[in-house]
C-alpha cells in the first residue's frame, strides 16, 4: 500500500531483513535490517533547515591559536548559511554564551543577520573550562524556540577538551552528561569534533551516538574552517528531520538490544524501563538523506517456547517519520520470520551478512582496545591488538585496513607494531575511526604505503577498490559492499 501524497517524505524507504536460523537450544534470534532511503519523485519541497553552531572558547583555544582558527571558520561556516535558514551561534566554556542573536530564539538568514553574526564571532575570546552538556542543553532551548515541525535541526560541536567542570570525578561527570543527552535525544542532531588532541574519543562518540551524529578528529586547527563548511553542506543533503524504528516482536520475544552498524556502528538506546516480552518499542534514528543504514536487532525468548520446523513472525519492523504535522507516519515494513530446527545440533544456515557483522564487531572492539591501551600507557599491549586488528581486518577484506595502516609499522618477524613516533591525537582519532564500517566517496583518500600519513587526513579505501552497483559506493575488498550490504561481483571491479 503506498504512502500518501501529504505525508510523502521526500525520500522512498524499503526495509529488508537477514536472520539466522534457529538451533534447537537457541534463546536468542540476531537479526540484521537494512534501510535504503532513496529520492522519491514527487516527494514535496525540501525541509526548512535549523544550523546551531557550537565552538569551544575555553581557556586551552588559546594554545596553538586554536581560538582564531575557530573564529575564522565559524565566520566561514556562517557565509554558507543558506538565506532564510534558521541559525545561531553558540560559544562555550563552563557556561554556555549565545553570541549570535541575543534573544534567545534562532535568527533567519540574511546578509544582515550574517554580517552580524560575524562581528559578534569575531570578538570571541578564549576563557574559563569546559562543560559540554550545558553547551547542549542551551542548543535544545534554542531549537525548541521556533516548535514548527519538518525542520532539519542540525547542531555542530567542536571542543579542544573534556567535561572537566562538570563533576569531580569521571563518573559523575558521565552522569551529568548523560543527563544532558536524554534532555537533548530526539530534538536534534549533533555532528561532534575534537580539536587538537586533549579531547577523549570516547565522550565524543557517546554524544554522537546519543545524538545520531558523526564523531571526528580535527587535529589541526587550520583544518577547521574546511571540515566545518564540508558538515554544513553534508547537513544540507539532509530530507527527512527525524525518523523512528518500531519493532513489535510476538509475545514471546523481548526486545535485547538494536545498533546501528553500517556505516557506522552506534548504540541505540532503548526506551527506559526495559520492554516486556511482546512489547512494542520505537527507538529515534535521527534525520536522513539518501544513503543505506544497516541495523542489528537481537531478541530474547525462552527455550522450549517456539514452534519447531515451520517458519513464524518473531516481529513486525516497521519504518516511520515525522509528518508535517508532527505526526509519525509507516514508511516501509517488513517481517523478521524465523525458523527452528527440532533437533539438537542439526544444521542452521548462517546468514553471511550477519557473519560479516560479527566479525566487524571484532574488529571494532579491538581497535578500540588498541587505542586504550596506548592511550593508558600499555604499549606491548596496544602493539598486540594493532597486529590482531590488522590480521582481521585483512581477513574481512574491512573498510579500516587504511586507518589501521596510518599508524602502524612493521616487525622483523612479520607482524605490525604501532609507529613509534605516533601521536596522542593520531590515537584519538584511531579510536573514532574504530565504529566506521563504510566510507562514502567524497572521504576517498589513499594514504602513502608505508601507513605513515599525516594524522589529520582522512584515510579510506586503497587500490583494488571496488564499485557497488547496488548503491555506487566505493567498499575496499571483501564479497560485501560495506555501505548497503549487498554482495559484490567481479564485475564491479574497480
Amino acid at each position: 500500500m503506498g504512502v500518501p501524497a501529504e505525508i510523502t517524505p521526500g525520500l522512498a524507504f524499503s526495509v529488508q531483513i537477514d536472520v539466522d536460523d534457529l538451533a534447537a537450544d537457541a534463546s536468542r534470534v540476531d537479526a540484521l535490517i537494512t534501510i535504503k532511503a532513496a529520492r522519491a519523485h514527487g516527494g514535496g519541497s525540501p525541509p526548512r533547515v535549523a544550523e546551531v553552531l557550537i565552538v569551544d572558547r575555553s581557556l586551552s583555544m588559546d594554545r596553538l591559536r586554536k581560538i582564531d582558527e575557530a573564529r575564522a571558520a565559524v565566520c566561514a561556516a556562517i557565509d554558507v548559511i543558506p538565506d532564510g535558514a534558521f541559525f545561531a551561534i553558540i560559544a562555550g566554556n563552563h557556561e554556555p554564551e549565545l553570541v549570535f542573536p541575543h534573544d534567545g530564539r534562532l535568527a533567519q538568514a540574511d546578509a544582515r543577520t550574517r554580517a552580524e553574526a560575524k562581528d559578534r564571532v569575531e570578538r570571541l575570546r578564549a576563557v574559563g573550562g569546559t562543560r559540554i552538556g550545558s553547551w547542549l542543553r542551551a542548543a535544545a532551548d534554542l531549537f525548541a524556540s521556533e516548535p514548527a515541525t519538518g525542520i532539519v535541526r542540525h547542531a555542530l560541536l567542536y571542543s579542544d577538551g573534556i567535561n572537566e567542570t562538570e563533576g569531580s570525578t569521571e563518573s559523575e561527570r558521565r552522569s551529568r552528561l548523560d543527563e544532558a543527552l536524554a534532555a537533548c535525544s530526539g530534538q536534534f542532531i549533533c555532528d561532534v569534533r575534537g580539536l587538537g588532541e586533549d579531547w577523549d574519543y570516547r565522550e565524543l562518540q557517546h554524544i554522537a551516538d546519543a545524538l545520531h551524529g558523526d564523531a571526528a578528529a580535527v587535529l589541526r586547527a587550520e583544518d577547521m574552517a574546511a571540515d566545518i563548511i564540508e558538515r554544513m553542506r553534508r547537513a544540507a543533503r539532509l530530507v527527512v528531520p527525524r525518523s523512528y524504528l518500531r519493532m513489535r516482536p510476538d509475545r514471546r520475544f523481548r526486545i535485547a538490544s538494536v545498533a546501528q552498524v553500517s556505516p557506522v556502528h552506534a548504540e541505540l538506546p532503548l526506551p527506559q524501563p526495559p520492554p516486556a516480552d511482546g512489547e512494542q518499542s520505537e527507538v529515534p534514528l535521527g534525520a536522513w538523506e539518501p544513503e543505506t543504514r544497516l541495523y542489528e536487532l537481537s531478541l530474547r525468548f525462552a527455550p522450549g517456547q517456539l514452534p519447531v520446523g515451520d517458519e513464524f513472525r518473531a516481529a513486525a519492523i516497521e519504518l516511520l517519520t515525522e509528518t508535517p504535522g508532527g505526526g509519525r507516519a509507516r514508511q516501509a515494513e517488513e517481517a523478521l520470520v524465523v525458523q527452528q530446527h527440532a533437533v539438537e545440533g542439526a544444521h542452521t544456515v548462517r546468514s553471511e551478512k550477519l557473519t560479516r557483522v560479527s566479525g566487524q564487531n571484532e574488529l571494532r572492539v579491538t581497535m578500540r582496545a588498541c587505542a586504550d591501551a596506548w592511550l593508558s600507557g600499555e604499549r606491548d599491549e596496544a602493539d598486540t591488538e594493532l597486529d590482531t586488528a590488522i590480521r582481521l581486518a585483512r581477513e574481512l577484506g574491512d573498510v579500516r585496513l587504511p586507518f589501521l595502516l596510518r599508524v602502524a609499522a612493521s616487525r622483523p618477524d612479520g607482524g605490525y607494531r604501532l609507529r613509534r613516533d605516533v601521536k596522542r591525537g593520531e590515537m584519538q582519532q584511531f579510536g573514532l575511526d574504530s565504529r566506521t564500517t563504510g566510507v562514502r566517496r567524497e572521504q576517498a583518500e589513499l594514504p602513502p604505503e608505508d601507513g605513515s600519513g599525516p594524522g589529520g587526513s582522512t584515510p579510506a579505501v586503497a587500490s583494488g577498490s571496488r564499485v557497488c552497483r547496488h548503491c555506487g559506493e566505493i567498499t575496499e575488498g571483501g564479497g560485501f559492499c560495506e555501505e548497503c550490504g549487498l554482495p559484490l561481483d567481479e564485475e564491479n571491479a574497480g
